[in-house]
């Protein structure tokens, strides 16, 4: 498989060597962590939102739904864990080298709209859990959450093992509380049991069970865990990936039955605090918070219950920011400081938190937690699909491709997310398109989003599969031939190069010289980009402008002495319309450039000269690497 220049999470990549550790249980504990910090992410404060709204409208009844969210979290985590160890690549990565540009930017802003919902159940889980702990606004304890970012910083800092024990202690303080809530509950056997037969009572029952789903299987947790495997530093061999992959399977088996047990014990002590008492439409987080004193006896129970919200909003936090960044050099290859990454992330969340929190009152936050679990279960199948797609390739997996029996189930897991997303999604239009007394505003704005996401998905579901049919029919048995047409290729006679003065030049003047000869006319370009030269073009006189033409006659000397017919012309300011106007001026018929390896963020700021010179020249363009 391609690899990119760039490691995934650069700054703890292979920071744990495995190979020093023997036994089993050494082994283990040294693979232990990733699925730990991915876990958290399935015990947020948006789970808390939805398993409370479940567990206090329909009692046990959605259990089953919790059940099946964790089967699909434990298949298509142990996927995501796996494609990092074989191919050294996370999924935005491989994404990246599977899909066209413009798929992976759309990916990505979907990713990031997932992330973005994600951070802001946390912001408003922390602001809530700091409300009923220390009677804090929401919008204080909102605004305190922009910091937490710091705690990140330093961790990582630290090592990646640093963050990991903060994790599980975390983690142990919400199981921790929650073992006790339980026991104050004393919840009832036999329909808890049934609990776990399927059943959906009525819509709602499956608005709030999609949400379960998102709030479950989360998809930027995806990202996040082929990307955190990786810090261990394993030997690349079939025995040392077959070795991890089985550690990480344990591990994430492990970290991801403690997150169902919390998820599963938010519904039951809303179903037996709640639903059993008559209280079917409790929902808020507050409110679940002020009953459990009332109807359990207890002052402790409220206290354990904030005291978890905190940890588990805390915890959740390293989800999103470290799978922002994640996505963003993935998909993008965009690496940007990691300060202002998580900077950038959690204010994306804090922002539209703010505004709804002022505008409609605290009394909104439980509805924007539901509904980011909403979105969250949406962008499923973008992050979803692409991985049983990579993971399934044969070419980029080799001996640890998907068996037929696996791509079965995944591909099943798949379409179930589709489906009820799809059905969500046509049940809410219509809601809205019903209940408005403007219809044709949904007609011009949602419905064509909607429209455009589903080609979106259809593209990714099934591009992959037409490459492959193609690949197959162009290479068995040894191809299609099809007619050559040759035709004689006559020298070119005046050829233009852009130099810029580096190692690069040679290799474009000799190709250049290769295509030409001794009988042809060369004309050297070189564009002076300061900001005088932009401004001033050809009238500025500055010290970089006296430099280059020194260094232009230096290379004309040169090559004269070698017999070849050199001409030299400065340009002046952008590149992208100085050199065609040179080039089409001088009647020139072939261009040789260098290409220089501006990527990414240099793309963004300079531009890629190389795609506009193409275009604005009608000669052909040899791009020498």
């Amino acid at each position: 498989m391609k690899n990119l220049s760039e490691k995934s999470l650069s700054e703890v990549h292979s920071t744990i060597d495995i190979a020093e550790k023997s036994g089993f249980w050494k082994k283990l504990f040294a693979f232990a962590g990733p699925a730990y910090l991915v876990s958290v992410g399935y015990m947020d404060p948006g789970n808390w939102a939805t398993d409370i709204a479940g567990g206090s409208q329909f009692g046990y009844k959605l259990l089953w739904v919790l059940v099946m969210s964790n089967f699909m979290a434990l298949l298509l985590q142990s996927l995501a864990a796996r494609l990092g160890l074989v191919t050294g690549l996370d999924l935005a990565q491989a994404s990246r080298t599977t899909y066209p540009r413009i798929v992976n930017f759309f990916n990505w802003l979907l990713a990031e709209i997932a992330i973005a919902s994600c951070d802001l159940a946390e912001v408003i889980g922390m602001a809530i859990g700091l409300q009923l702990l220390f009677h804090l606004p929401i919008l204080t304890g909102v605004s305190i959450t922009a910091f937490d970012t710091i705690i990140i910083l330093l961790l990582q800092k630290h090592g990646i093992r640093k963050m990991e024990a903060l994790i599980l202690v975390l983690i142990a303080t919400i199981g921790l509380a929650f073992i006790a809530e339980l026991m104050f509950a004393k919840p009832n056997g036999a329909e808890l049991i049934k609990g776990f037969i399927p059943s959906i009572p009525n819509n709602d029952a499956l608005y709030i069970a999609i949400g379960i789903i998102g709030a479950t299987v989360m998809p930027h947790n995806l990202y996040l865990h082929s990307s955190l495997v990786q810090t261990r530093k394993i030997e690349r061999t079939p025995k040392g990936i077959k070795e991890a992959i089985k550690f990480n399977l344990i591990d994430t088996n492990i970290a991801l039955n403690i997150a169902l047990f919390v998820n599963a014990a938010i519904l039951i002590l809303a179903a037996a605090a709640f639903f059993s008492s008559g209280h079917n439409e409790v929902s808020d987080i507050q409110d679940a918070h002020k009953l459990l004193n009332d109807i359990l006896g207890s002052r402790v129970a409220p206290v354990l219950f904030a005291i978890a919200l905190i940890a588990a909003g805390q915890s959740s936090t390293l989800t999103g920011t470290l799978s922002g960044q994640i996505v963003m050099e993935g998909y993008l290859n965009l690496r940007i400081q990691p300060w202002l990454r998580r900077l950038i992330t959690r204010l994306i969340a804090i922002v539209p938190a703010l505004i709804v929190i002022y505008v409609f009152g605290e009394g909104a936050t439980t509805q924007l937690l539901i509904l980011s679990q909403v979105i969250l279960s949406l962008q499923l199948g973008f992050a979803v699909i692409p991985l049983i797609h990579l993971t399934s390739d044969k070419e980029k997996m080799g001996q640890f491709a998907n068996k037929i029996w696996l791509q079965i189930v995944s591909w099943v897991v798949a379409l179930l997310i589709v489906l009820l997303n799809a059905k969500l999604i046509i049940d809410t239009i219509t809601g809205w398109i019903h209940d408005s007394e403007n219809p044709t505003v949904y007609y011009f704005t949602v419905i064509p989003l909607v429209i455009g996401a589903g080609i979106l998905l259809l593209y990714i579901t099934f591009s992959p599969i037409i490459k492959k049919v193609k690949h197959k029919l162009n290479t068995v048995p040894d191809g299609l031939p099809g007619i050559l047409n040759i035709t004689a290729m006559k020298k070119y006679n005046k050829i233009a190069i852009t130099v810029d003065f580096s190692d690069s030049d040679s290799k474009a003047i000799s190709n250049a010289i290769s295509q030409g000869g001794n009988d042809a006319q060369y004309l050297l370009i070189h564009i002076v980009e300061t900001a005088g030269a932009r401004f001033m073009n050809n009238e500025i006189d500055d010290l970089e402008t006296i430099s280059d033409t020194v260094n232009l006659e230096k290379y004309k000397t040169e090559l004269n002495e070698k017999g070849f017919i050199i001409n030299v012309q400065l340009g002046f300011g952008n590149p992208k319309k100085s050199i065609p106007e040179i080039v089409n001026n001088n009647n020139c018929d072939l261009l040789v450039m260098g290409a220089h390896g501006h990527r990414a963020l240099k793309d963004i700021i300079f531009g890629t000269t190389l795609d506009a010179v193409r275009h604005n020249v009608k000669i052909p363009v040899l791009i020498v690497k």
